[in-house]
């Protein structure tokens, strides 16, 4: 799974999110992704309930395609700061 059609399933399942995924640097796999993502439905959430809200965008991928996603989270108004 490329990085491309990880963003897209973090964008088709959270509301009105953005999310940026590239390679964490120096790292050169497929499997290894970071991903940055803006959605409203961060308000509010904490830290670990941003990233289960992700996770569960990802669904099954987690566990089949993905071996690894560094995660930066915010909400609209956070990530503008």
């Amino acid at each position: 799974m490329n990085a491309d059609d990880v963003a897209a399933l973090i964008e088709e399942n959270l509301d009105d999110a953005e999310a940026t995924v590239t390679h964490p640097r120096g790292v050169d796999d497929e499997d290894h992704l970071a991903a940055t993502v803006v959605s409203p439905e961060f308000e509010g959430v904490s830290l670990v309930q941003q990233h289960e809200l992700v996770y569960d965008a990802l669904g099954e991928h987690m566990t089949t395609d993905i071996h690894a996603l560094e995660l930066e989270t915010y909400a609209p108004e956070e990530y503008e700061e």
